[in-house]
């Protein structure tokens, strides 16, 4: 026997081995027989292992999908994508805004701008607004109650560098006087509150305001630094939106702790100390203050316009009598640490985790399983599956192969599998397009990533339309830039890059790099070559990772490539920006919102602009996005913001893929109709494509019963 044919014969032997072991995996009917527990354990396959599991803390797919199931939020939203309650049973948003009188002010009808005069006129267009524009009277309206507020003293510390260049930090007192001011309650957030009361107090009135006299500094400054302090502690107008919210009573962590609200100022606690390094920082930092009312009733204040306000509440809610510092301080001594430095990050908590959602934690065994149990105290009636277990199995194939021998309850189909398993009887199939992206992201801080033309050149130089037509089966879409493309935020006239490797070349021309005697691309004496990676038990990304590396070989580039097991590939090299370039995707939400992935304050470590992406337009773009609350002028701010992405190209944009996704016909929601009695009905997914929405109400039956014909 030749050795080529004997290197034939051992990998078909394997594929043998490997399927003969796959058919000794009992099949569904034969686990059931033995075990009738089968019915009420739902089983789905992961691809990686979680990192975390708390949510403050995590930001991972993976981690994600057990912390939904653990804890609990006080909002979610619908099957009709609106705002329904969890933890939260109701809530009120209103908004109360301020404003400094103008001591140099005149007001239209002449004299001086006392506070008695404008509360005066704000009263008397109130009761009589005829002859007002439609807008103000709409934001007099709203005003639900005017208040006169006295002047006040305070004091304020700010810490400036010395100006000989050394490091020395001097601390400054400011002393503040200020002037009365009016206070504003309204019934709802009107954005344009100060530009409809400048059509009764003035066009000039709010802008014209000049805080510098009511501020001194001891020791003394410079006028310019004392004029920049006056405008961030005296601003002329002041938005505060507001939440209240109120609690169910009926709602217990998994130990038997009542939640209230405590938990939830806790939560937001956590998630801004700076020693639990959180990655979701940046969605609570608008908060001015989280006041709790009552143990059921919680007052959050935001100290400026913010529009995603509401939906950020759907972050799990921790448990403040098992995280806090006395909790943390006993961990750490009982550990042998030290407890001043001891966090969240060091928490037993992390890895078993008590929350208040419908499953309570069970078993993690790293890169085997996580497993879950029903809690019988959820305050919705416990879910219908008695046990979650999540298995980590890293091979598409073998997931494949345990779900069709009934081992796993549901396989996410691969591109070329979806219209063979779409017709298959025994399945009910689910598929939509994906909110999120693949893309290429580039490490900025490193060269020759920090020149656009290198980075458009990897662009052009890369055939993604072949990608999607040949590895994805044209189960996916091109992108070219960082919205969700089922949304209007996403704009469809920007072209993406052309596949142009000459057009490439150009490009690394005019960058400095010249091909050398070897025919590698050459700046300086110096080769370009990197290292591009991604993370294991993605056969997509790992195929984009070939591809990817051929085409850049092509014109000239040495790449080398790396695959990593998700947890080192997160912690290790993303996390600790330790890496060139990278093969990653991301999981959207419907909000337009990017701080966290884009804004230049958010390229830290465990951070999530890990890519290092800095610039003032974008940063000046994504805080208006967030601030606005008009949808129009909301998706204009995202159409330029896409537009100057899509020119910087920090990442190359590759595609939204399509999924699918198959279960066992027999998996099927089990509910009581409007009149009581109990029927089945089959899954129907959200708008989002969300199959998953019922979960709690999904029970496996042996036969196939009569299904409701309501859909």
């Amino acid at each position: 026997m030749t050795t080529k044919r004997l290197l034939i014969l051992i990998p078909t032997l394997v594929i043998l081995f490997l399927f003969q072991s796959y058919l000794w995996v009992p099949t569904y009917e034969e686990q059931t027989k033995g075990n009738p527990d089968r019915l009420y354990e739902y089983i789905t396959p992961s691809l990686g292992d979680a990192t975390s599991l708390n949510p403050i803390i995590s930001s991972n797919a993976t981690s994600s999908q057990i912390e939904s199931l653990v804890f609990e939020g006080l909002i979610d939203r619908d099957d009709e994508l609106r705002f329904r309650g969890r933890v939260a049973r109701s809530w009120e948003i209103f908004e109360e805004a301020y404003f400094y009188m103008n001591p140099e002010a005149s007001l239209p009808e002449g004299g001086a701008a006392d506070a008695q005069r404008v509360v005066h006129i704000l009263s008397t267009a109130r009761e009589r607004p005829e002859g007002l524009t439609p807008e103000v009277r709409a934001t007099l309206e709203r005003i639900k109650e005017i208040v006169r507020m006295p002047p006040e003293a305070r004091k304020a510390i700010r810490r400036l560098k010395s100006s000989d260049g050394s490091e020395t930090v001097q601390e400054i007192r400011v002393d503040i006087q200020a002037p009365p001011r009016i206070k504003l309650v309204l019934s709802e957030v009107d954005q344009d509150l100060f530009k409809n009361l400048s059509n009764l107090l003035g066009e000039d009135y709010f802008r014209a305001f000049d805080p510098l006299p009511f501020v001194t500094a001891e020791p003394p400054v410079d006028r310019e630094i004392l004029t920049e302090w006056a405008a961030e502690l005296l601003p002329s107008v002041e938005h505060n939106p507001a939440i209240i919210f109120h609690l169910r009573p009926d709602v217990r962590f998994h130990d038997g702790h009542i939640l209230s609200a405590d938990d939830v100022r806790f939560t937001y606690q956590a998630i801004m100390d700076p020693a639990n390094l959180s990655p979701r920082v940046s969605d609570y930092e608008p908060v001015k203050t989280v006041d709790v009312i009552d143990p059921l009733t919680l007052r959050i204040v935001y100290q400026r316009l913010y529009s995603p306000a509401l939906g950020t509440w759907g972050m799990g809610i921790l448990p403040e009598h098992l995280l806090n510092r006395t909790a943390l301080r006993k961990e750490a001594e009982a550990l042998g640490r030290d407890p001043e430095k001891f966090t969240m990050r060091q928490s037993r908590f992390d890895r078993r985790p008590v929350g208040s959602g419908p499953f309570i934690f069970e078993d993690w065994e790293s890169d085997q399983f996580i497993s879950l149990k029903r809690f019988e105290g959820y305050w919705e009636g416990p879910p219908h599956y008695h046990r979650y277990v999540m298995r980590i199995i890293p091979d598409l194939l073998t997931q494949e192969m345990e779900f069709y021998s009934g081992t796993l309850d549901n396989y996410t189909v691969q591109p070329h599998q979806v219209e063979r398993l779409e017709r298959d009887p025994r399945f009910q199939c689910f598929s939509g397009t994906s909110f999120g992206y693949t893309y290429i992201g580039y490490n900025l801080r490193r060269p020759p990533f920090d020149d656009v033309r290198v980075r458009r050149a990897l662009g052009m130089a890369l055939n993604v339309g072949q990608i999607i037509e040949f590895v994805l089966y044209n189960q996916g879409e091109r992108i070219t830039g960082p919205f969700v493309i089922q949304t209007d935020y996403y704009d469809r006239h920007i072209p993406p890059l052309p596949y142009d490797p000459q057009g490439a070349l150009r490009l690394l021309g005019e960058a400095g790099w010249q091909r050398n005697e070897k025919g590698w691309l050459e700046k300086d004496g110096k080769k370009l070559e990197f290292t591009l990676i991604t993370n294991s038990g993605n056969d997509i990304r790992k195929a984009v990772l070939a591809i990817a590396q051929d085409a850049w070989k092509q014109i000239g580039i040495d790449v080398r490539t790396d695959v990593l097991e998700w947890s080192v590939f997160i912690q290790e090299r993303v996390n600790k920006h330790d890496f060139d370039a990278l093969v990653l995707g991301w999981v959207m939400g419907i909000e337009p919102d990017l701080y966290q992935i884009w804004h230049s304050s958010q390229t830290h470590p465990h951070q999530l602009n890990f890519v290092g992406f800095k610039n003032p337009e974008a940063d000046d773009l994504i805080v208006k996005i967030r601030q606005e609350y008009d949808h129009e002028k909301q998706v204009a701010y995202c159409h330029q913001l896409h537009e100057l992405i899509a020119q910087e190209q920090p990442y190359t944009f590759l595609y939204v893929g399509k999924w699918t996704a198959v279960l066992d016909k027999r998996i099927l929601i089990k509910d009581l109709d409007q009149d009581g009695v109990m029927q089945y009905r089959k899954i129907t997914p959200t708008k989002t494509g969300d199959y998953t929405f019922h979960f709690n109400k999904w029970i496996k039956v042996s036969d196939m019963p009569q299904l409701s014909t309501e859909e």
